[in-house]
């Protein structure tokens, strides 16, 4: 089984949700006997040195990678208003990157191609036209939802209505590609109800975020307790909107609970203001150098997001390592949870409070509902389950 994996960032590390979702699946399919030929697109924001990647998954496969600047700027904004393509995406496609991609499909015979993403699939063209391989979507998530609850929540009417405007685009170019791909995977059972609403009629199967849970090594004698913690990259707008929320709104009461107690918050682009918020008791990280060890050596993982789509990878990872989360249920969206059993739901001022309040004066309860957790992810999100799954779908895909 010969397959071509297109993505919209180079996967290693694999240090945040995307890279760890397209990594894992490498890494499963390669343990199936799958050859992986991977071409990625190295953003200048997530730009990553090909020569300093040491992994032994990255030894296992053939890479091709093409930098593109995909930064937004005034002037290449302005005039995609005057355009029909949507300036989220098209900001990913570059002609030459479009012709090595098609050095690459000459030069092999491809089964399956898998698009990780919508902002890969401008090459969908080039793929068609070059392979007669069966071809793939995976949808990480409703890109255009994320950017539509963005645009409800700002104050300034001519952002508000730009993001409006760049929702509408990308809903139109989201919705109609579905149809083009022999296959679709969402990333979660409620993405694949909102798919099938936008019309797709392709084959559609739920395929979520897989762990390998080798990794996942607690040590509980190394974990501090009464401590919450926030781990997020800050470039991402829902994440920082929701920490602003919960600092704004929810820390000040939280702090006065016990003087012990203490927040962590870290990712990286971490911006000054949260460097400078006024708390002796919120300890701010940055970017930190094992996410794992951070997560293990922590107590209750706040995830406050109030703008979303897909699932969130680290609440998965935070589960995994047995870590009482307490979320909005727009965070949760995707996770099969029961709340209060192996998570806690909050999504107002008063919910957090209390959830927090219940956390730290029973510290019972918050193992309690981490030991679920556990066994939770180890249901549901286990990478030799998925990818045994995914590859016998590709096997239908070829003998149809």
């Amino acid at each position: 089984m010969k397959t071509l994996i297109l993505t919209n960032r180079v996967p290693f590390p694999p240090n945040s949700g995307y890279p760890i979702v397209v990594y894992n699946t490498i890494k499963g399919l390669l343990n199936l006997g799958v050859d992986i030929t991977l071409f990625s697109i190295n953003t200048s924001k997530h730009r990553i040195d090909v020569d300093d990647i040491y992994d032994p998954v990255f030894e296992k496969i053939e890479f091709h990678s093409f930098s593109i600047d995909t930064e937004v700027n005034v002037w290449g904004a302005l005039l995609n208003i005057f355009s029909n393509q949507s300036y989220n995406v098209s900001r990913f496609f570059d002609e030459d990157a479009g012709r090595l991609l098609e050095d690459i499909l000459k030069e092999n015979e491809f089964d399956i191609i898998q698009f990780e993403g919508l902002f890969v699939v401008p090459y969908l063209d080039t793929v068609k036209a070059n392979s007669n391989a069966k071809i793939i979507y995976r949808a990480h998530n409703i890109e255009f939802d994320v950017w539509e609850r963005i645009a409800m929540r700002e104050q300034f009417t001519p952002r508000r209505r730009y993001l409006q405007f760049l929702a509408r685009r990308l809903k139109h170019y989201e919705t109609e590609q579905l149809n083009r791909f022999h296959q679709v995977f969402a990333i979660s059972e409620p993405d694949r109800q909102h798919i099938l609403k936008f019309g797709c009629q392709a084959p559609l199967d739920v395929f979520p975020v897989a762990l390998d849970f080798e990794k996942y090594i607690i040590d509980q004698t190394k974990t501090s307790f009464p401590t919450l913690f926030h781990l997020g990259a800050m470039d991402w707008r829902p994440n920082k909107e929701g920490l602003e929320w919960f600092l704004d709104e929810i820390w000040p009461d939280i702090e006065k609970l016990n003087s012990e107690l203490r927040f962590y918050i870290a990712g990286k682009s971490m911006q000054r203001q949260f460097f400078e918020y006024d708390s002796e008791n919120l300890v701010v990280e940055g970017e930190i150098f094992d996410a794992i060890e951070f997560i293990n050596s922590k107590a209750i993982m706040i995830v406050p997001l109030l703008s979303s789509s897909g699932m969130r990878v680290k609440i998965i990872e935070g589960m995994a390592m047995r870590k009482c989360i307490i979320a909005t249920s727009m965070a949760a969206e995707g996770i099969s949870y029961e709340h209060g059993k192996d998570i806690l739901i909050a999504n107002t001022a008063d919910e957090f409070y209390r959830s927090i309040l219940q956390c730290i004066t029973n510290p019972k309860k918050w193992r309690e509902i981490g030991d679920n957790a556990r066994k939770t992810v180890e249901r549901d999100h286990d990478i030799h389950a998925i990818s045994k799954r995914m590859l016998d779908i590709y096997h239908k895909l070829i003998s149809a």
